[in-house]
């Protein structure tokens, strides 16, 4: 099967976030046919919605992956329960939100699935970690990262020190 880059953005408010992301990526490196190619430096921002909970740390990664789009969505699920994810309110505190923010080039639209993340352009808490991994990403329909993060509102973002782990691009 063909490899494709898939990026990934994780966050976390609850349970001491950073060790939630920090054992998350290492999840992430150990999945089938995948490997860990970026890994960006973790930001706290604000939440988004409900403001009665703690700041989130974010980040993201990139992975080189043959696991089909849907199949790498089960494997980002089972991770995120595994870390005691609970669906309750939207935009809710969690202990793991695993996003799969871009597949390749792919446009995908499915009851379960849509890529490019439909909030990805509206959150510089993804936007940021994405452009510190992959500068000249672009997203399928030609708009940069670099575009969309100059015209994102500003949700507080302050990138925290120091860095975790390999901060290099594909």
């Amino acid at each position: 099967m063909n490899r494709v880059t898939a990026y990934v953005g994780l966050g976390s408010n609850l349970e001491n976030p950073l060790r939630q992301l920090a054992t998350a990526i290492t999840a992430l490196a150990a999945l089938p046919d995948t490997s860990l190619v970026a890994q960006s430096p973790f930001y706290r921002s604000r939440p988004v919605g409900p403001q009665d909970q703690p700041d989130f740390v974010n980040g993201a990664v990139g992975l080189s992956t043959g696991l089909p789009a849907l199949i790498l969505l089960d494997e980002l699920q089972r991770i995120e329960k595994s870390h005691g994810r609970e669906r309750g309110r939207r935009w809710g505190p969690r202990t793991l939100d695993l996003d799969l923010l871009l597949y390749g080039h792919e446009i995908i639209h499915s009851p379960r699935l849509v890529v490019p993340h439909p909030e990805l352009t509206n959150r510089d808490f993804v936007l940021q970690p994405l452009l510190d991994i992959a500068p000249s990403l672009a997203l399928p329909d030609g708009r940069t990262l670099e575009d969309l993060r100059a015209q994102c509102p500003d949700n507080g973002l302050h990138r925290l020190e120091p860095r975790h782990g390999p901060q290099t691009g594909p």
